[in-house]
């Protein structure tokens, strides 16, 4: 009886398609899916596995700690053409800042997720130099780096904390370091969906729309210019675990450095990953910089355009006409070409503030189109560069 039942979970697993991913950082895998190199970001999966209820029991395998999706082949353990390359936000150590994923409406399993960051620079670094795959042997030792280094939601002052209603005590699943979903078989706000309570559609899924999964961290003490946060989600119901990660950098903490390979990876990037300076005998220099409030902010975006077309972007805060059309920014096409049909536009944005934006085309009768879900995100860094850059194509 125990082997059928066993047998009739696995089947369960592999049939099942599709649930979740980190979208908040923006992961590398949402990423993919914004340049249309994955068709299906929340089917980046590590199966058949035991998720349930020990829950790190399972080997990383090749799905190490960013995840691997073979639906699309694509593994995001290394960096990519539009991933990996430069970070996406910055934190200050001890800093809470909000984090979210995205579980689709047909895939909620519901169970337990977490994020951790691994103070290991030089085991990170080989997730970060550009046509370099890490071995199956590294994204273990990574994964087990980033397990050690799991940012507990109990560090964050009134956040509930509580046991899963799905985990008995005494099993491993019993920690409340976790975060936990609502009981899989609520008749509402059940599994991971219920965490928010959002409406179908509030993030991003191509199997069945998604819904918004929500929490805060505390960013720990440590200083990397370039390192990554990792999100890792235990299914309850399915033998199934997700993983995705986002390039992010961290000032003002402890014990980190910026080694070779991230300051050759960020250089090419924005100058927003060089938060910290280093000396000629390979020491930090950070505390001699000085802290900018405001950040010079250039949005590129590549599309083409018919004569009469604008292209303008508009977003959630105030600067970007909180989500009104007609406050929206103008971009100027001086540098546009046929070859690299370029959009871009500059703006000061305060230090840290984090938004949601989307890029539109305006006609010259005053029609408006706007590009395709889901909503993109940024953090405008905090540290000592005043400029950075975010580069996207329209979709």
């Amino acid at each position: 009886m125990q082997l059928t039942l066993g047998l009739a979970l696995l089947s369960a697993a592999v049939s099942v398609h599709g649930h979740g991913y980190l979208t908040i950082p923006s992961s590398r895998t949402r990423l993919g899916a914004e340049a249309k190199l994955d068709t299906c970001p929340e089917c980046t999966i590590l199966e058949p596995v035991s998720s349930w209820p020990n829950l790190t029991v399972a080997a990383a395998g090749r799905s190490g700690p960013c995840g691997y999706n073979a639906r699309v082949s694509i593994d995001y353990n290394q960096p990519g053409s539009a991933w990996g390359k430069s970070t996406v936000a910055s934190y200050s150590a001890g800093q809470t800042v909000d984090v979210q994923w995205c579980v689709d409406n047909n895939g909620d399993h519901g169970g337990m997720f977490s994020y951790r960051i691994c103070q290991d620079q030089a085991l990170v670094d080989k997730f970060l130099t550009p046509g370099y795959l890490p071995t199956d042997a590294e994204k273990q030792a990574a994964e087990d780096c980033f397990t050690k280094g799991t940012l507990p939601c109990t560090d964050v002052t009134g956040q509930s904390c509580g046991y899963s209603p799905d985990c008995q005590q005494g099993q491993a699943c019993w920690r409340n370091d976790w975060f936990t979903c609502n009981a899989f078989q609520a008749d509402s706000r059940r599994g991971c969906q219920g965490v928010d309570g959002s409406a179908i559609g509030s993030c991003f899924t191509t199997i069945s729309g998604g819904y918004t999964v929500s929490k805060k961290i505390k960013i720990p003490n440590y200083s990397s210019a370039h390192t990554l946060l990792s999100f890792k989600w235990n299914s309850f119901q399915t033998g199934q675990i997700y993983l995705s990660c986002a390039d992010i950098a961290i000032t003002g903490g402890t014990g980190g450095s910026q080694s070779s390979a991230s300051a050759s990876v960020s250089s090419t990037a924005t100058a927003t990953t060089l938060s910290t300076s280093t000396t000629s005998a390979g020491t930090s220099a950070s505390a001699s910089c000085v802290a900018v409030s405001n950040v010079a902010v250039t949005f590129n975006e590549l599309v083409s355009t018919s004569y009469g077309q604008n292209i303008k972007v508009v977003g959630s805060i105030s600067q970007l006409g909180s989500w009104n059309t007609a406050s929206a920014v103008a971009l100027s096409a001086s540098g546009y070409t046929t070859s690299n049909p370029l959009w871009t536009t500059t703006m000061n944005l305060p230090a840290g503030t984090t938004f949601q934006y989307k890029f539109i085309k305006v006609e010259s009768s005053g029609a408006v189109t706007w590009e395709s879900d889901p909503n993109r995100s940024f953090t405008v860094p905090t540290g000592c560069s005043a400029a950075s850059s975010v580069s996207a194509t329209w979709r």
